[in-house]
């Protein structure tokens, strides 16, 4: 039984984190909830350091992917950084005890309030737009910086997770960067670091290289002199199904690595490596788990309704993302094919659509697979669910997290949030 996820195994009596039983700990939590492996996300986090045979290597976690406040401090404990895109999301990485030169803001499109915020907090910014760059110019002359370029070069697993190229937001463009580097002269801006991302989701290893060499390819000594790090971004391939496939990272990490060796020749003293990876770290360590309301036969189309919802894992109805899903209650029964859909009020609340999986009944507990990265980060409470409670799986301990508030609490808040 091919799970896609290590973090989830099957031992021939039922499908198990760690040593233990995901049907028992359904038995015990709040359903809908999001548990994470976090032993799991520590391996991943240190198989992938170990592929890159560099001394000055930073991870910075893009928070995006999951802000659980657990997962975070215990990543600081175990010396990853902070990739945030928001005033907030850096302010959580403080309040947790980040230092603030292990955190990165990379933020879109920002404000100046978001700037004098950030600037304020003695966060270091990736920024990438000319006009951005001029206002941090303007208020903060002789400040430090690091710049997004765009390397023109377009990966990733759909075109709504592109993050390079004529059409995309981010980044400044290759042929910009002789006019961000007259801005940061002009009010004495040292550039300090120089950062890429093509996309999320890329299985293709020359892609990604492809990528990195555009931007090694403007780091040159005359035009950054001050020059301290090179910042791959993330975006690496995470498998949802058994069709999937990952980046050869023992190899990628050689080839980053030649790359990496001829910049620092280049300019004759070591620089630091960083990456940003996000889902890659967290994406296959946790679950979604459901229970099953309602069953219907509508002529021959087996439509099961569970009492999760899109709000709270969106992938499959806003990217047509796959994720995979187990029956934990009945693992051994004979496979019907089954539409998969949540308890909002909206026809795209769908998780799958004639997915093979072991016979359903009412009352039967699911795990929708890969549930750690981009799924409770993105939820929301449309049409007045609330968000659901959070578990996390370290040492074999089990730790709640963040419980549900019930439909009551909810609406008190509702109330309270607008003065009634």
């Amino acid at each position: 039984m091919n799970t896609f996820s290590n973090s989830i195994y099957y031992d021939g009596s039922g499908y198990r984190m760690q040593k233990k039983s995901l049907l028992d700990i359904c038995n015990e939590v709040d359903k809908p909830s999001y548990i994470y492996d976090m032993n799991y996300i520590l391996d991943k986090y240190q198989k992938f350091i170990k592929c890159f045979d560099v001394d000055n290597l930073q991870v910075f976690y893009a928070m995006k992917a999951n802000y659980n406040p657990h997962i975070l401090r215990i990543m600081k404990e175990n010396g990853l950084g902070l990739d945030a895109v928001s005033p907030a999301e850096v302010l959580l990485g403080l309040k947790l005890g980040f230092d603030p030169k292990k955190i990165l803001f990379t933020g879109n499109n920002m404000t100046d309030e978001e700037m004098d915020i950030i600037h304020n907090e003695g966060v270091l910014f990736i920024i990438d737009s000319l006009s951005r760059l001029e206002e941090y110019g303007k208020s903060y002359p002789g400040s430090k910086v690091g710049l997004r370029i765009n390397p023109d070069v377009v990966a990733g697993e759909t075109p709504m997770v592109q993050t390079a190229g004529d059409l995309s937001k981010f980044g400044i463009l290759m042929s910009d960067v002789p006019k961000a580097i007259a801005i940061s002269q002009k009010y004495n801006i040292h550039i300090i670091g120089l950062h890429e991302h093509t996309g999320s989701g890329i299985s293709d290893l020359d892609k990604v290289i492809e990528g990195m060499k555009s931007l090694i390819g403007i780091a040159k000594p005359e035009d950054f002199p001050d020059l301290e790090f090179i910042d791959f971004g993330g975006g690496f391939k995470v498998p949802y199904s058994s069709e999937d496939v990952e980046i050869d990272y023992v190899e990628f990490g050689k080839r980053t690595t030649d790359l990496f060796k001829e910049l620092c020749n280049l300019y004759q003293r070591d620089l630091s490596l960083y990456f940003e990876p996000g889902k890659y770290l967290v994406a296959d360590s946790g679950a979604y788990l459901v229970q099953v309301n309602t069953i219907k036969d509508n002529r021959g189309r087996l439509i099961v309704g569970t009492n999760g919802s899109f709000t709270q894992l969106i992938r499959p109805m806003l990217y047509d993302a796959y994720h995979h899903i187990v029956n934990l209650s009945n693992p051994e029964g004979s496979p019907e094919r089954y539409d998969v859909y949540g308890n909002i009020c909206e026809s795209t609340d769908c998780f799958a659509f004639e997915r093979e999986i072991p016979k359903i009944r009412v009352g039967d507990y699911l795990a929708i697979m890969n549930a750690g990265g981009y799924c409770r980060s993105m939820a929301s409470e449309y049409n007045l669910r609330p968000f659901p409670s959070e578990y996390l799986l370290y040492n074999d301990d089990l730790i709640t997290n963040k419980k549900s508030l019930t439909p009551s609490d909810l609406a008190e808040r509702v109330l309270k949030d607008y003065g009634l």
